[in-house]
């Protein structure tokens, strides 16, 4: 019960945030509404691109990918993420790309 409410929030969540560049311009003020992670690395989503009839599901996300050495914005392939066996984090709740970047580096 516990796993099928999650997995009924984040679809509502993942349905509910912005399309590509509808955060642009917030810089470290934009939210990250999903966690992925392995190891030490991390990667935040922020945006996800708009499905299309000829590519239905979601491919590609913008947001902060950190691979350890302090983060970089930019385009992100969930497939390759789920590919390489990376963890989608059920427990993460969205917060500010600055809020963030401060808990990493405390």
């Amino acid at each position: 019960e516990f796993f099928k409410q999650k997995m009924f929030d984040l679809a509502k969540l993942i349905n509910s945030m912005p399309k590509t560049y509808e955060q642009e311009g917030k810089g470290d003020q934009a939210i990250a509404y999903l966690h992925y992670f392995r190891g030490n690395q991390d990667w935040y989503i922020t945006e996800k691109d708009t499905e299309t009839p000829e590519e239905p599901g979601q491919h590609q996300a913008f947001g902060l990918a950190d691979l350890g050495y302090g983060g970089e914005l930019g385009y992100i392939s969930i497939l390759e993420l789920v590919a390489h066996g990376v963890e989608l984090d059920l427990y993460f709740k969205p917060q500010t790309l600055a809020e963030i970047r401060e808990k990493k580096a405390a």
